[in-house]
């Protein structure tokens, strides 16, 4: 991991980095003093969110309404995905009344984006299920910008465009000075952590204090290049081969929400072939790619005795009807050879990034549904990146609604200074080394 973050932040490896270390133009985080009113867009997965926040210091004020996104949407065209995101600002602003406020929006997109500036975000590729044409290559401000136009009826401008890792970081650092890294472990799992520009050859603004820049790492791709083909279990090719983006974001795969609960479902179905689990007799839910939901991974771990009230619970919404306390413990094995590998995974990369910053003491920012609602995700990644990293002091510190509130700050940021530079839009932030 290590190699791979110094290969995406050198200029002459970067174009063919598996692991791409975009440097994003956040380049201090916060003082915690921040004041103002703002819009927050959140699109990361099937859910999308539109906020309110009002900043006032250390008192952060919130209203937020998630809006879905249909599948038809996810593979349309970005048009129809774009027209959808104004449709929802305008039910979201009309709802709270805000139509006669023209507020400064940050929008946390959470997708591989090369960022040419804090409103300038390039998607360089889709992940987790969407497909949508005509936006990869794209700016997606402009493309947000061009659908509030043409609606006509609100009056809405980006003025910067983060991933949900940065706004993690943030929103915790607003709070935490010691936050330096951000990491989701979602439907998806990315990290950022604050660099040295010194160390960053990708850089081609200016060197002026500070010198430090939020790197979005980007490391679900991570093994892209096969170099954790050695690693990789048949059931983790099966997931790639049946995922929308075959030979890519492996690294995720091993990992996210995405497909944990299929690696567990191929897992089961394979005891289930071969007369071990279930009687040998299925059901046409656990038959079906994508039935077996990551949540019942985290509702069968959390199973305390042998009654397994939660795991029956699960076999019967996947239409189970033959099985026996022994099949309880199996699936709840299962599950937790699954969890427990990602999470040593996910401490892993935790830990090359502890290293590659050398600091003694680090807070870390996590947000993301698996982090949060899995009984053993946490306690898991702490042992491991303890083994990993004896020598430095650190605090894994659950992100609260870092997507809304980080956005928030951000924007604040960019808001208040009227430069173009993108360097001189985030001089009020302070970062404390």
């Amino acid at each position: 991991m290590l190699d791979k973050f110094r290969e995406g932040l050198a200029a002459e490896t970067h174009p063919t980095a598996s692991v791409k270390m975009f440097a994003t133009y956040v380049r201090q985080t916060p003082k915690g003093s921040e004041i103002g009113d703002f819009l927050a867009l959140d699109l990361g997965g099937t859910n999308f969110r539109v906020l309110h926040i009002q900043l006032d210091g250390q008192d952060t004020k919130m209203e937020s309404k998630i809006f879905l996104i249909p599948q038809v949407i996810m593979s349309g065209t970005g048009v129809q995905l774009f027209d959808h995101i104004a449709d929802c600002i305008y039910k979201f602003m009309k709802e709270n009344r805000l139509l006669d406020k023209e507020l400064p929006l940050g929008f946390t997109f959470s997708f591989p984006c090369r960022q040419e500036g804090l409103a300038k975000a390039i998607l360089t590729t889709w992940t987790k299920g969407f497909k949508c044409e005509g936006v990869e290559g794209n700016n997606i401000v402009e493309l947000l910008h061009a659908a509030v136009k043409r609606r006509g009826d609100i009056k809405v401008k980006c003025v910067a465009v983060i991933n949900d890792t940065v706004g993690a970081l943030m929103s915790c650092a607003h709070s935490d000075r010691k936050c330096a890294v951000g990491i989701i472990l979602g439907t998806g799992t990315n990290a950022c952590y604050i660099e040295n520009l010194d160390n960053v050859e990708v850089w081609n603004e200016d060197k002026n204090e500070p010198k430090t820049v939020i790197i979005n790492t980007e490391w679900g791709a991570f093994g892209d290049d096969g170099c954790m083909d050695r690693i990789r279990t048949e059931y983790d090719r099966q997931v790639d081969k049946h995922s929308i983006n075959p030979g890519m974001q492996k690294y995720e795969k091993m990992i996210s929400g995405m497909y944990m609960g299929e690696l567990v479902r191929l897992v089961l179905e394979k005891l289930r072939r071969h007369n071990l689990i279930f009687c040998g007799k299925g059901s046409e839910d656990l038959s079906t790619r994508g039935r077996f939901y990551t949540k019942y991974v985290s509702e069968i771990e959390s199973d305390i005795d042998d009654g397994f009230k939660n795991t029956k619970q699960v076999f019967e919404e996947l239409g189970l009807e033959h099985y026996l306390v022994e099949d309880c413990r199996i699936a709840q094995y299962v599950c937790s050879l699954v969890s427990r590998r990602a999470a040593y995974l996910a401490a892993a990369g935790t830990a090359a990034i502890l290293h590659k910053m050398g600091r003694h003491e680090v807070t870390v920012a996590v947000d993301g549904s698996l982090y949060r609602f899995h009984p053993h995700f946490h306690d898991l990644m702490v042992e491991k990146i303890q083994a990993l990293c004896p020598n430095t002091r650190f605090r894994l510190m659950l992100s609260h609604d870092g997507s809304g509130k980080g956005a928030a700050i951000v924007a604040c940021c960019a808001s208040s200074n009227t430069s173009s530079s993108p360097a001189a839009s985030m001089a009020n932030l302070h970062l404390e080394k």
